[in-house]
């Protein structure tokens, strides 16, 4: 008789609600509900139909699964403890504990199996579209005749709160239109949130909404029924030129009997005595944590993941012998590694643009940076949210993804917050290096994701263009004046705002290399001149903060500036030295990586007991940390106004004289 035969599927999925219940109540802390609503469509998914093998979480070819309803992660943490993951009883017995490896919500990571983080509801199903483009794209580009070595679903379950969220629109409304049919999603349809029922807040047409997005739906599947369920995932997986949603009623809080279909179940403990209860009335006669053998053996998924993964092994050895050059590409690029032509590209853009010293917008400077490096990065995959004249993420060799075939860009249309999600999902499947595109000010509309991205430590690259008043006329609805300073202000974010070509080439060519964490590029609408550099300078670009020009005799102070404003330094520089007062111009380009210089550095850059005044189109705060109480920041710290960039400049006094001013009741 074999395990699976010794125990009933009721039984293999109370061992999700058990363990559930149990950490939650151990942990004083959690949300059992939607562990113990979704466990037959979990036991349905994870054990008939996820390809993955536990022993190997990272192997290029798994099915992707996400838990957008992060809040529900004890039922993650169960499946992954369960099916064999390193994520031993003890993790689970440390839930929601001080450096356990089971987070109140699942961290990327942190945990093997966790594919990304997740709770800001919403995010996970924008991730896992991000996923299922990615997996498309790979297929397009290796996938040959008879060697399918990419063909991976994506599973996403969501709850009514992810469907609530303005993201899911967003990112929903895109992946059918792109026909995405590897993904597919489902809708744990309990009708219960925090405040209680949601037929009060939530009254959608579900299934008819994601049918008018162009999915594949399938309505009215009983969640507790795993034949139902299983049947759904068959139809679903053969439903390739669109998504599908699979539409699950359950009943929130599964088993208890008193707690139920309300929302007492959805975030807190149980309670003692409404778990004895539970365990009699699912009939679990076992100890709090105690799984017996037979079902832990109907569980355990690593004797079949890891021979799916050997016979996925055989399949590349064979491919690799027939197209070498593309499985060694396949390879790099899973592997998140740069072409070894790279370091020679870099060297040849940053010649070139110091060479021509073009004055331009930053933004035409980010563009010429990409179609210097572009060609050599086949991984690079790009995006606009309906500004791609403006921001100017194209480049020669832009060819737009379709459902049918494959390409190297996306067409986000006006959806940030979505646009900058998926992104985040495309990073973390591995195999490309996203970047996408705004206008600076409609960063706030995506920055959450931009905090997930952060926290995670993805390489997602995030470029803002019409960086400040010099927007002009577009007024202050559109003209960036404290979003600049609050990017710099998420931990691990690299914000860099280049002054001229040679900065945005360095700046592009940090945020390629970076594998620990993504990095936010800022670039100018209005042209910003060319700056000529020393030798040495030229060398310190890559620092975030550099000596840009340097007049002769006793330094008196120091002007520290960003992007547009660096030219504002300059021409300061030159009416001082005409009155005798010698001034170093610092170019700061970004002050994450240089506050990430030795202190030997910095302070040579940034001498002690020299007046410090600091240029920049923002909010003035921020700059206190580098000019100190006794500086001066010539910047803006109210919303701008509507009328052409020089006039703006003037009217809020961010100009050269201002410096000169403020230079002067300092020294």
């Amino acid at each position: 008789m074999t395990a699976t035969s010794q125990v009933s599927r009721s039984e293999l999925a109370n061992a999700i609600r058990a363990l559930s219940m149990d950490a939650v109540q151990k942990a004083n802390s959690g949300h059992p509900g939607a562990p113990m609503g979704m466990a037959e469509i979990a036991e349905s998914l994870w054990r008939g139909h996820l390809k993955h093998n536990p022993k190997n979480p990272l192997w290029a070819d798994r099915d992707r699964f996400v838990l957008s309803n992060g809040h529900g992660s004890m039922l993650l943490y169960s499946l992954l403890h369960l099916t064999g993951y390193a994520l031993p009883l003890d993790e689970l017995k440390n839930f929601r504990q001080l450096h356990s490896k089971t987070a109140g919500h699942p961290e990327y990571g942190i945990t093997p199996g966790v594919e990304t983080t997740t709770g800001p509801l919403g995010q996970g199903l924008a991730n896992a579209v991000g996923m299922a483009l990615a997996e498309r794209e790979l297929r397009f580009a290796f996938n040959k005749k008879d060697f399918c070595i990419v063909d991976h679903f994506t599973y996403v379950f969501m709850g009514d709160g992810c469907l609530m969220e303005g993201i899911s629109h967003e990112a929903c409304s895109l992946a059918g239109t792109l026909g995405l049919g590897k993904l597919i999603g489902f809708y744990d349809d309990n009708g219960i949130s925090i405040d209680g029922h949601v037929e009060g807040w939530f009254k959608d047409n579900t299934p008819m909404r994601f049918a008018a997005y162009g999915w594949h739906v399938i309505p009215n599947v009983d969640g507790h029924d795993v034949a139902q369920v299983d049947a759904a995932i068959k139809e679903a997986k053969s439903v390739t030129d669109k998504p599908s949603l699979i539409c699950c009623k359950t009943v929130i809080g599964k088993g208890s009997p008193n707690k139920a279909g309300t929302h007492d179940v959805h975030g807190a403990p149980l309670g003692d005595k409404e778990i004895a209860a539970t365990r009699e009335s699912i009939g679990w006669k076992h100890a709090a944590f105690e799984i017996p053998k037979p079902i832990y053996d109907a569980w355990d998924a690593t004797q079949k993941g890891e021979a799916i993964e050997a016979q996925w092994n055989a399949t590349f050895t064979a491919y690799e012998k027939q197209f070498p050059e593309l499985a060694a590409e396949f390879k790099r690029r899973m592997a998140g590694e740069l072409p070894a032509n790279f370091a020679g590209t870099v060297g040849a853009l940053m010649a070139k643009v110091n060479e021509k010293g073009e004055t331009v917008a930053t933004r035409k400077a980010s563009q010429i940076a990409i179609e210097g490096l572009a060609p050599v990065l086949p991984e690079f995959i790009g995006g606009s949210a309906d500004l791609t004249g403006s921001n100017l993420t194209n480049w020669s060799g832009t060819k737009a993804l379709t459902p049918t075939s494959g390409g190297n860009y996306i067409y986000y249309g006006v959806r940030e917050f979505g646009m900058t999600a998926i992104a985040n999902g495309i990073a973390l499947h591995g195999g490309f290096i996203p970047y996408h595109a705004t206008f600076l000010t409609f960063s706030d509309y995506s920055r959450n994701a931009l905090r997930m991205a952060a926290l995670m430590k993805i390489r997602n690259i995030c470029v803002f263009t019409h960086d400040s008043i010099g927007l002009g006329e577009d007024g202050p609805t559109h003209q960036s004046v404290e979003h600049v300073s609050s990017l710099r202000l998420i931990p691990n974010m690299d914000v860099w705002r280049p002054c001229d070509t040679v900065e945005a080439a360095a700046a592009w060519t940090r945020a390629v290399q970076r594998k620990d964490g993504p990095t936010c590029l800022i670039f100018s609408r209005q042209n910003s001149a060319f700056q000529k550099r020393s030798a040495e300078s030229l060398a310190d670009v890559g620092r975030g903060g550099y000596i840009l020009s340097e007049e002769g005799g006793r330094l008196k102070a120091v002007l520290i500036a960003t992007g547009t404003e660096v030219p504002i330094a300059i021409e300061a520089q030159k009416l001082l030295a005409e009155e005798g007062i010698h001034a170093r111009v610092v170019s700061m380009p970004s002050t994450f990586v240089f506050d990430k210089q030795d202190a030997a550095y910095r302070n040579e850059v940034l001498p002690r007991n020299v007046p410090r005044v600091a240029i920049e189109a923002g909010v003035t705060d921020y700059w206190r940390k580098y000019v100190g109480l006794e500086g001066v920041v010539i910047g803006i710290d109210t919303f701008g106004e509507s009328a052409p960039a020089g006039v703006l400049y003037k009217h809020f006094g961010i100009t050269a004289d201002a410096v000169v001013k403020a230079v002067k009741s300092r020294v």
